[in-house]
């Protein structure tokens, strides 16, 4: 009869797989992200709370630079603006004489990645064009730098704001 097994029969890449079990590889954990979240969360709740750093929340966003990525997706990210060592936060919030903030986000150390030769680059320029930049290491720096800058005087505008005639028109 064709098609049967002989009763006890394993090939042998089974019966080596039996013997030596592939390890199991620790499930990698991302501190930095989960710090980050709870950043996020404490502004959050400091705005339901109306405090002064808490205005800070409806104005303060995400950049999703980083994460695993197929070289097809990056290179469109790349033509679509993408660019590499943008911080991770941005306060659009002008104060201290400040157009907003840029801050670079690291978890707690020691476990803490580099900061990128992009990142330092990007913060450089962002503090030559006028914004606060800022390198966080952890969730208590990080809030100590929110509360910081949302503690300083709203930027006055000098003079008569400019209006882009260019465009649509998203008000009406």
């Amino acid at each position: 009869m064709t098609g049967l097994i002989k009763p006890g029969y394993q090939p042998k890449e089974s019966a080596q797989r039996l013997r030596n079990p592939p390890k199991r590889r620790a499930v990698a954990h991302d501190y930095e992200g989960s710090e980050q979240k709870a950043l996020i969360s404490w502004l959050h709740g400091e705005w339901r709370r109306g405090t002064e750093v808490g205005q800070a929340y409806p104005v303060t966003y995400h950049v999703p630079n980083g994460g695993q990525r197929s070289k097809k997706t990056g290179a469109d990210l790349k033509a679509q603006g993408v660019k590499a060592g943008v911080s991770d936060l941005v306060v659009m919030e002008a104060r201290g004489g400040l157009h907003g903030l840029y801050l670079e986000f690291k978890a707690t150390p020691p476990r803490h990645a580099a900061t990128a030769r992009s990142q330092r680059d990007w913060l450089a320029l962002a503090d030559e064009r006028g914004y606060g930049a800022v390198l966080a290491r952890g969730l208590e720096e990080a809030r100590q730098v929110l509360r910081e800058y949302m503690g300083l005087p709203p930027t006055e505008v000098a003079g008569d704001r400019h209006r882009l005639e260019a465009g649509t028109d998203w008000k009406g």
